[in-house]
């Protein structure tokens, strides 16, 4: 199990070097291309095998303990160690990230974005995975940062080179926000580790903050919690989410909806709530409030684009939802209750399925069509996708009805938990203002689901003969393979939530105890 952890976050480093030599002249296939894309493939797919054989070893009679751990000193001067571990929080994140970069590359295995040499696409994809599964993985706040910012220079050059139209500009903004919310965030996790005498996030969790004065810890709040919300992304802070989104190629759209946000929230779960109880405590009014506005200014804005003659681009509409999802996230973690926390981490792998799942069909359809603008897409379809493309189109509907919320599908649990966890929120918080919260948060899935039916009546029903004789390919193999676990997982995650809540409540319970549960 040490071993496995060890081998799943280092592994992608070692196979993005690899990327980058010359295939051995047996391997080579029809092409170099063709092989570096093999490549790609078979270490996603080794480093997937590697994290299912994680969880299958991992202990589910004992979720809250940290299993397959590393601790080993790094720098000395500073006590920075290269601690590894994952608990019921971690878990679940950890297999998702390694099934998303695994499909990723599969899809641009057949797929491949117009850029520059496939062999720079590939490493940076490794190295992208590398820190993201780190992120999740550490537990040495140094080494979270360090992982944290990993993830960065990749993405730039995947949106950059690979992206579509305004990529340039789309990859700036990206970097520029994240970038500065990062230097705001070291600053509070050395405030953090200089105040206490150790970066280690297990030690502090256990100290709950007792080792931390209420100043310090607000002010370590304030500096990190705004380096997470830019990376969530929380409103007013997500504007760099739209532009990069919409310029991305198909698999860093997904990656950076499925995988990127959730490092944030996952921050403030890991971090903010075990380490700094009392300054979250303090916040947490203000994170509900910023959390409720994001879930109504993101449907909003989806609305608005989704309406006939906007030219609302589809890529740029789930993006905006995002902002609206992440909102139901970052208010379940404000409610500091174990009901809201688990509505926050269910909701984060809810949206990594669902949301990715979106991306891909839409990179589809924009491939078919060469534009994701919902009035050409409406028009050049009849508004009806379903005639022309069936199984495309009940995908895209399936992919939206779970979007929404549906009962019996994995983006009803988050949602409602988190609502349930606003409705009674901990000792201290305001319940007036968090029943407001709940409130609006409430209306704001009416309009989830008004945003999304109409982008499936524009786009997915009508007469096929009203508009052009178009000659449109349905889903292929390739895009069948792809997305059919996204579909499952889905399914199943939303039948059987348990399955999960098993996982992530045992360890909020202890997280939000400060390590005594």
């Amino acid at each position: 199990m040490q071993f496995l952890l060890a081998f799943v976050v280092a592994a992608p480093l070692l196979g993005a070097v690899a990327a980058l030599l010359p295939a051995p002249p047996g391997l080579k296939g029809r092409s170099p291309e063709q092989a570096v894309l093999r490549h790609g493939v078979t270490v996603t797919g080794v480093i997937l095998a590697a994290a299912v054989a994680l969880t299958l070893g991992f202990d589910h009679d004992a979720p809250s303990r940290f299993q397959a751990t590393t601790d080993i000193s790094w720098i000395q001067a500073l006590n920075i160690r290269i601690h590894l571990g994952i608990d019921g929080i971690s878990l679940p994140l950890l297999l998702m990230t390694a099934l998303l970069f695994f499909l990723c590359a599969l899809y641009s295995y057949f797929k491949l974005p117009e850029g520059p040499s496939p062999k720079a696409f590939v490493a940076l994809l490794l190295v992208l995975e590398s820190g993201t599964l780190a992120t999740f993985a550490v537990l040495d706040l140094m080494l979270f940062f360090l992982a944290f910012e990993m993830v960065l220079i990749p993405m730039y050059f995947l949106i950059a080179r690979w992206g579509g139209a305004q990529r340039q500009a789309a990859a700036w903004k990206f970097i520029l926000y994240t970038l500065l919310g990062s230097v705001v965030m070291l600053l509070g996790l050395l405030l953090i580790g200089l105040n206490s005498g150790t970066f280690d996030m297990v030690a502090l969790a256990s100290d709950n903050g007792r080792g931390l004065t209420h100043t310090t810890q607000i002010l370590a709040v304030l500096a990190i919690g705004t380096g997470l919300a830019v990376k969530t992304p929380m409103w007013p802070l997500h504007s760099w989410l739209p532009d990069a989104h919409t310029a991305a190629p198909t698999v860093g759209s997904v990656l950076l909806a499925g995988v990127l946000l959730k490092m944030g929230t996952y921050g403030f779960v890991r971090i903010l709530l075990p380490v700094t109880p009392g300054g979250m405590h303090t916040f947490a009014p203000y994170l509900g409030a910023l959390a409720a506005v994001g879930i109504v200014y993101g449907s909003l804005a989806c609305l608005s684009l989704a309406r006939k003659g906007n030219k609302g681009d589809l890529k740029r509409l789930i993006a905006y939802s995002s902002v609206g999802h992440m909102g139901f996230v970052l208010l379940g973690i404000a409610t500091m209750t174990p009901t809201g926390v688990n509505g926050a981490l269910f909701a984060n792998i809810a949206h990594g399925l669902i949301t990715g799942l979106l991306f891909f069909l839409v990179g589809a359809l924009k491939d078919r069509y060469g534009t994701a603008d919902i009035d050409t897409l409406a028009g050049a379809t009849g508004a009806a996708l379903y005639g022309r493309a069936p199984r495309l189109g009940a995908l895209l509907a399936f992919a939206a009805v779970a979007s929404l919320g549906l009962p019996g599908l994995a983006g009803f649990w988050g949602e409602m938990l988190a609502l349930f966890g606003a409705f009674d929120p901990a000792p201290g918080l305001s319940r007036p203002a968090f029943l407001t919260y709940m409130a609006v948060g409430a209306f704001g899935t009416l309009l989830t689901a008004a945003y999304l039916l109409v982008v499936v009546r524009r786009v997915c029903m009508g007469d096929p003969k009203a508009g052009p004789e178009l000659t449109l390919a349905d889903v292929q193999r390739y895009e069948f393979a792809a997305w059919t676990p996204l579909v499952a997982l889905t399914v199943l995650a939303g039948l059987w939530p348990a399955t999960l809540l098993g996982l992530t409540d045992p360890a909020v319970q202890k997280l939000l105890a400060g390590g005594n549960a």
